[in-house]
């Protein structure tokens, strides 16, 4: 049915025009427009009313709806552990729930000649170690920050970065990207948004505000949307996820060195029966820890508060007692450069303010001390719980590779956990989580729990493709996973495991199980390195370098490389020496075996877990 002047309030001219242009429409189109009116708050009587102004709304809210439908959205991430990649596929999602046509991809995977094509760009970035890119972000950051890099005139823009304030380049990566795509022309079509380590609140404001700005094309069905939005968040939290831990029953936790060793690895098995939890090898679980009891008394009394005060401890006006938010809420075991900042202020501190304006006394201080170093060294004067539980960052979750394969045992879930125990600044301190597991935490006892999957840690769909793995101490978690369940699968393909700790009577960790591993052909070949059972310390490296032409071999066979534990030392010299190995039996200059093991990077056949 055609529009005309006695059936509406337009008049001629408007009428030959909507005329023209309502058969030409898409239903989405149709359905954008009339949700477009309706949120601009336009009546039929402002309509009416509107004279002159009339025609340039037609205009406005076609060239509008133009835009909306034609532009394409393209999401990018950088990740290491998984997290910045779960939030790009959650934003992804919501695009399209909502009409737009999304391109997905890892930094790495995306071709930054198409770059210059892109109209709405969208980061989700992670930071690691000092300031880095992670892993399959290294060559965008690379290219992006290079001559190469072309003009981006017509580009709109937001970046999310992910980080943690503990370190000094908090959000580096995401703040450089942010910052560079701005220089390139780009438009900030949302403002970066840093998020902590307790990320959800801020990511979600970002999501929210990224899809309102880039406006709902099929706005008219909001309301349809937004029943299947709360349909689907009663399903999310009726199953268990980070931010709806399990709670899980340990069934056992062992030491798994022997008597006299300078080590303490707890194996812990908990149970996972009536979760519905799932997960593959690579994957990690959360864990939600609790702060040593005495280190909170300790606290309390030096502020000289009533335990049993009440204190808010979300926005939503939840309650708890000091005592229990500094158990259970709040991180009070490391010190950050924002913390400082806002105690100063807090406290009224002189002292305390000049300290964080000097860098390197600053950093001195931070390294090694906790939050009762901090109310003891700098007098608080009256601050009330409520106030300073305010200046406070969430205690995050602490992240074990999975050391069991759930195909063999569907209802547990195993961890590898090395036990930090160390003294500085004059008293004995305890990892968190490592310390609350070693000496709290018995059989029967529950520990919150999620399972936290790990895209970039995953294994070769090609189940015989070659497969070496290198994890020193604890690093060897993931691998006893793989292996457990390629026994369990009947699974055959060569594998070449390379493992050190200190001492072979003490520290060889799982030993019977790759004794067994390797004859039954589950595991095809292992070299150790012991490093204090020799006058001269042998690491896995040296034994890498060792079985040089051996490995070169396995790497032009297809073998896909695994690497798991200490960032600072381990990772960095075993990345050395396959650059070695590569050069040397590859006979390649030193930029073609970097190259060489970008290709592999590439392809997913060199992988990192590290930490």
């Amino acid at each position: 049915m055609q529009l005309q002047v006695k059936n509406s309030p337009f008049n001629q001219e408007q009428i030959e025009s909507l005329n023209r242009l309502l058969p030409t429409l898409t239903e989405a189109q149709k359905a954008w427009l009339s949700g477009y009116m309706m949120a601009s708050g336009t009546t039929e009587s402002q309509l009416a009313d509107g004279g002159a102004d009339k025609n340039q709304l037609t205009v406005e809210a076609s060239s509008e709806m133009g835009e909306a439908t034609s532009r394409e959205v393209t999401v990018l991430f950088g990740s290491e552990t998984g997290n910045g990649q779960q939030l790009a596929e959650e934003l992804t999602q919501k695009l399209e729930d909502q009409g737009h046509k999304v391109t997905l991809s890892s930094m790495d995977d995306f071709k930054p000649k198409e770059l210059k094509k892109v109209q709405d760009l969208l980061i989700v970035t992670a930071t690691h170690g000092e300031g880095d890119p992670p892993d399959n972000a290294i060559s965008f950051n690379e290219f992006i920050n290079s001559r190469k890099a072309p003009k981006l005139p017509d580009l709109r823009f937001s970046v999310l970065s992910l980080g943690d304030q503990s370190y000094e380049f908090f959000c580096q990566t995401g703040q450089d990207l942010d910052k560079r795509l701005e220089e390139l022309g780009g438009e900030r079509i949302y403002p970066r948004v840093d998020c902590d380590v307790d990320f959800d609140d801020d990511a979600a404001e970002w999501i929210e505000g990224v899809i309102r700005t880039l406006r709902d094309t099929l706005e008219a069905q909001s309301a349809t949307q937004t029943a299947l939005t709360e349909a689907g968040t009663e399903v999310k939290a009726s199953s268990y996820s980070r931010t709806n831990p399990f709670k899980a029953e340990i069934l056992d936790n062992l030491q798994l060195n022997a008597r006299g060793s300078n080590k303490e690895t707890r194996h812990l098995e908990l149970l996972l029966e009536g979760s519905d939890l799932a997960f593959e090898p690579g994957d990690s679980l959360g864990i939600f820890p609790e702060n040593d009891v005495e280190l909170v008394d300790q606290i309390i009394r030096t502020m000289n508060w009533n335990h049993e005060e009440s204190v808010p401890i979300n926005k939503h006006g939840e309650m708890l007692s000091v005592r229990n938010a500094l158990l259970h809420n709040y991180e009070i075991t490391r010190l950050t450069k924002p913390l400082l900042e806002q105690a100063a202020k807090l406290f009224g501190n002189k002292e305390l303010s000049e300290l964080i304006a000097q860098e390197e006394k600053r950093k001195a201080y931070l390294d090694g001390r906790d939050l009762l170093d901090l109310v003891r060294d700098f007098p608080t004067g009256e601050v009330s719980p409520g106030e300073f539980i305010q200046i406070l960052r969430k205690i995050p979750a602490r992240l074990y590779s999975i050391s069991s394969s759930f195909k063999a045992n569907p209802d547990e879930v195993h961890l590898t956990i090395g036990t930090v125990r160390y003294q500085t600044h004059g008293r004995d301190r305890t990892g968190v989580c490592s310390g609350q597991c070693a000496e709290r935490m018995e059989a029967g006892g529950l520990l919150p729990v999620y399972i936290h999957q790990n895209p970039n840690f995953k294994f070769p769909a090609d189940q015989h493709a070659p497969v070496i793995m290198i994890g020193p101490g604890t690093g060897v978690a993931p691998f006893r996973s793989f292996l457990e369940e390629r026994e369990e699968l009947g699974v055959e393909g060569k594998t070449w495991l390379f493992f050190g700790e200190q001492h072979f009577s003490t520290d060889f960790l799982y030993q019977v199980e790759w004794q067994k591993w390797l004859r039954e052909g589950v595991l095809s070949k292992m070299d150790v390195a012991f490093s204090r059972d020799t006058a001269e310390k042998v690491y896995v490296q040296h034994r890498m370098l060792e079985n040089s032409r051996n490995l070169y071999q396995w790497l032009e066979e297809g073998a896909s490389v695994y690497v798991c534990g200490d960032e600072k030392h381990m990772a960095h010299d075993v990345h050395t020496a396959f650059l070695t190995i590569i050069e040397q039996e590859g006979g390649m200059t030193s930029e073609e075996a970097e190259e060489y093991l970008a290709e592999m990077r590439q392809q997913k056949r060199y992988q990192r877990d590290v930490y």
